[in-house]
Order: C-alpha cells, then sequence, then structure tokens
C-alpha cells in the first residue's frame, strides 16, 4: 500500500483532511512546516479536528464517482432503476461489464477508502498516546480518548466492511507509517482475514464508544455503540451468507451473532420508527431511527449538488433542469413491488414521482435548497446519507427468522411493516414456505430500502438475485463473479496484487 501512503504522508493528511471539515476559518489557514508535526496532538482540538478530516475522507469515498456508494449497493442490480446513456459508459455495470475504462479507473479503484482507512490508523496511533495533561481542556480525558479512538475503529471497520463486499479479498493496513517509505506493499487478505479485522474493530470501538452522544450537534453523524451495533449485525448476515457461496445455507454461528446483536441494538438504543406523518423526514435526516448518516446538511453548508437524488429529478423539483433525468426507477420495480390500481403505501406515495410514467422520478431524497433563492440557482440537496436506521435493523430480523427456519416469524415482521404503511396492507398469508416468504421479505427490502445502497446485498445474501440481477446466473455467482475488478493502475504501484478471480484474463 505504500503508493496510498506517500500521497498521504501523516502531517499533509491531516492539513488536507481538516480543511474537510466544515469549518470555513481552516480553509484560510496557511499550510504548516514538516516542525508543525511536533506541535500537533497536543489538544483536544487536535484530535477532534482529526476525527472530523476521518469523517470528510469516508464521505468523500461514498460520494466519489456517481456516489459509488449506491452504485456498488443499488445500481447494479439492473431492475430497481436504469442508467441513461450520457458518455462515460457508467450504465454498463447494469449488464454486469464492469471493464468499461471509466469504471475500472474510478469505481474499480479503492484509493479513497485507504486513504480513510489511512486517517483512522493515524488517529488511532496518535491519540493513544496523548498525555492527561495534552488533554487538560476536557474534563474526562480518558473517556474523551476513548470516544476519538472508537470512532477512528469504527471507520475503519465501516471502511473494510464496504470493500469485502465490492471487492472480497483486500489487503489489510491496519498499522500508521509516519513515513511512507517505510510503508509495506501489501498483497489482498481474504476475506475470511478481513471480516474478522472487521468484527475485532467493531468489538472494540463498542468498548470504547457510548450509547449516547458528547453533544447534540454530534447525534446520527457521528458513531456511537448503535453504530457498531448496526454494522456488525451487517457484517454477521454477510458473513454468514458470503464466506462460502457454493452453498445456500447460512452458518447459523453468525445468523444468531446478529440476531442477539439487533436485539441488543433494539433494547438499548433508544432508536424508534419514524411515525408516518414524518415519513419523508426520515432522509432528510437525524429522524429517530436514524443510527448512523454522513452528514450532508445545508444547516452546515454541507449539502451536495450531486446527491444520488439529483440523478432523478427533473425541471419539477430542481428549476433549471430539464425534463429527462438521467437516472429512473424502472416501471416494473413499481408493479412488481406495490402492485397496480389504487396504491395506498406511503412509501410509494411518498419516494415516486409518475410525472412521466414510462421513466418515474425517484422522489426520496429531494430537499431541495437553493444558494441563490432569489433566481432558484445552485441546488444543492440538503439530505443525509442513510447508512444505517432502525427499519432496516428491524427488518433483518426476519431475514434472520429466515435462515432458522422460521417463516411464521418473519411473516409477522413483514406484515407489521406492511401495515405499518399501508392502511390497505396487502398481507402475507400465513402458512407459507421458507422460500415463499423469503421472496415478500426481498419485495419488502425492495419498498423498504429502495435507493439507500443495500438492495444488492440483500439479493446475495438471499440469493434473490435471479428475478432483479438479470447479468448473474448461477453460474457466475458460484464463481463470485458479483465482485468487482481492480484498476489496473493498481498493479502498477503495487506488485503484489493479483487480479479479482472472476476477471483474470478479462481486464
Amino acid at each position: 500500500m505504500r503508493n496510498t501512503y506517500k500521497k498521504l504522508s501523516m502531517i499533509g493528511l491531516i492539513l488536507v483532511v481538516i480543511s474537510f471539515a466544515s469549518c470555513k476559518k481552516l480553509l484560510e489557514q496557511e499550510p504548516k512546516n514538516s516542525t508543525y508535526l511536533e506541535v500537533y496532538w497536543k489538544s483536544a482540538k487536535d484530535a477532534r479536528n482529526a476525527i472530523a478530516g476521518n469523517y470528510a475522507l469516508l464521505r468523500n469515498a461514498c460520494t466519489n464517482k456517481e456516489n459509488r456508494y449506491y452504485m456498488y449497493g443499488d445500481a447494479i442490480a439492473k431492475n430497481y432503476f436504469t442508467i441513461q446513456y450520457n458518455g462515460d459508459g457508467l450504465e454498463g455495470i447494469q449488464n454486469g461489464d464492469f471493464t468499461f475504462q471509466y469504471n475500472l479507473n474510478s469505481l474499480a479503484n479503492y484509493t479513497l477508502y485507504y486513504k480513510t482507512i489511512a486517517m483512522s490508523n493515524i488517529v488511532i496511533a496518535n491519540v493513544s498516546k496523548m498525555t492527561s495533561s495534552e488533554l487538560k481542556d476536557v474534563e474526562d480525558p480518558e473517556t474523551f480518548k476513548n470516544g476519538i479512538i472508537g470512532q477512528a475503529l469504527f471507520i475503519r471497520a465501516l471502511s473494510y466492511f464496504m470493500m469485502v463486499r465490492v471487492w472480497g479479498d483486500v489487503p489489510l493496513v491496519t498499522a500508521a507509517y509516519d513515513d511512507p517509505i517505510t510503508a509495506p506493499q501489501l498483497p489482498r487478505s481474504s476475506k475470511t482475514v478481513v471480516m474478522k479485522q472487521i468484527e475485532d474493530d467493531c468489538h472494540n470501538a463498542a468498548k470504547m464508544l457510548s450509547w449516547s452522544y458528547e453533544s447534540a450537534g454530534d447525534a446520527k453523524v457521528t458513531a456511537n455503540r448503535g453504530s457498531v451495533y448496526a454494522l456488525l449485525a451487517h457484517l454477521y448476515l454477510w458473513r454468514a451468507t458470503m464466506t462460502d457461496v457454493s452453498t445456500d445455507v447460512a452458518n447459523l454461528v453468525d445468523v444468531n451473532s446478529a440476531d442477539t446483536t439487533i436485539n441488543t441494538l433494539i433494547a438499548r438504543g433508544g432508536y424508534t420508527q419514524t411515525d408516518t406523518t414524518n415519513y419523508s423526514n426520515t432522509f432528510i435526516g437525524r429522524s429517530p431511527e436514524g443510527i448512523f448518516e454522513l452528514n450532508m446538511s445545508e444547516n452546515t453548508l454541507e449539502g451536495s449538488s450531486s446527491h444520488i437524488g439529483t440523478r432523478f429529478l427533473n425541471t419539477s423539483y430542481i428549476s433549471y433542469y430539464n425534463n429527462t433525468p438521467r437516472f429512473y426507477v424502472v416501471p416494473r420495480y413499481l408493479t412488481d413491488q406495490f402492485g397496480t390500481g389504487t396504491i395506498t403505501d406511503i412509501r410509494y406515495r411518498k419516494n415516486f414521482d409518475l410525472v412521466t410514467p414510462d421513466k418515474p422520478l425517484c422522489v426520496k431524497y429531494s430537499n431541495v435548497i437553493y444558494r441563490n433563492p432569489g433566481q432558484k440557482l445552485d441546488a444543492y440537496l440538503s439530505n443525509n446519507m442513510i447508512i444505517f436506521r432502525l427499519s432496516d435493523l428491524k427488518l433483518l430480523k426476519a431475514e434472520i427468522a429466515l435462515y432458522k427456519g422460521d417463516a411464521a416469524t418473519a411473516t409477522t415482521i413483514i406484515n407489521d411493516f406492511r401495515t405499518k404503511y399501508d392502511k390497505v396492507p396487502k398481507k402475507v398469508a400465513a402458512g407459507l414456505s421458507v422460500s415463499a416468504v423469503m421472496d415478500e421479505y426481498i419485495k419488502e427490502r425492495g419498498k423498504e430500502m429502495f435507493l439507500e445502497g443495500h438492495l444488492f446485498y440483500d439479493l446475495l445474501r438471499t440469493r434473490k438475485y435471479g428475478n432483479i440481477v438479470d447479468w448473474l446466473p448461477v453460474e457466475r455467482f458460484r464463481r463470485e463473479g458479483f465482485y468487482w475488478p481492480i484498476d489496473p493502475a493498481l498493479f502498477r504501484e503495487n506488485p503484489n496484487l493479483k487480479q479479482t478471480t472472476y476477471w483474470l484474463g478479462k481486464v
């Protein structure tokens, strides 16, 4: 990983990262010389700035290149929404071809995740060494240190979790390198080893973090113990089902760990599902059910003019857009998930707009704020990127029940969601088989989690990808052909890398 660290000398990384951290005064500071390292990590402010930069790098990794978080997690599940051609080849991913040059050089390149991880490693290493006298400006130095380190561990774990779902085996870096020349060029570690590191980081982070927040302004957009438990639950289910794709039988040890983790989160976290009257506020952010979100709010001038939501909007929502957005919802998705005729499900009515029936809009993220309101110009979306929320975890309880062969419990959970959101709910009938209820579960996930970065992974875990992802036959799935190749440019920088197995000879 030497090249990543060459680009990120320790103090240079800190200074660049802090400039992301939404404090305009920081942008006005002049660069410090190398001696600045001797006086950094000397106060709580230094530690806070560093962890703020860590979050900024995570956000950049997730939003870069057409909001890659959604490209990996939703867009390649072709029959949920369509990317129209725009000259860059991005739409190629919806046919299972990840070899378009644009995609190889951007989405197949994981450098931004390693920048995030490098910052986490630096924070962990340096905050651990800070003394009580250096942290005299906080009431409880030990609790403060634990809070910063716990957040950095979570960010590292989340970054690796995102990567392990996209590439499988990835290089594992957990040390901070003050001298980038000494950073090793590492081969890919097996996904089993990477997932064990994620689990260990989560357990260590959970010990250091509380269920509450240091301040109200930190709520939802910084990690607490609930954030860690949500990540752990997803990790356990991914590991239970995706470690060995030659079988469709889930590992019940990990399934039970996911169950216990979610039960604790629900009992201890204090989260509640958003009431239906305020349903749309869930996706603005900081709702009662939010567990972890990336801040993209215009309240702090951190909205986005290139948010995934903007790709689905037309002139009805942003004055200077034309009437044909680049992305649109597949009409079949709406009929498959919600049916036809008069549809009373709030999620259908609030999340979609049929202004063009052959190319429906997704308006889940449409909290438009004009920075030039007088002329309705310079539009930004003020919608946080929701990573984990309570409804997600509650629905996962149905998936867990199905892996245990308990169709009745899963049916009850699914019907609870349908009753909550629909005054005329189309309930799952009692007595259906596990496979039939799993079909209904995937429909419910499709309704509840549309465009939240989860749907493709849901289909892989449950083995229900066949009807949605038509480019992924069983044979390709068994060969792990859902993983991405690695950008060939990375091989020039690290000769110890090997190409993703499925893509050998194709890239």
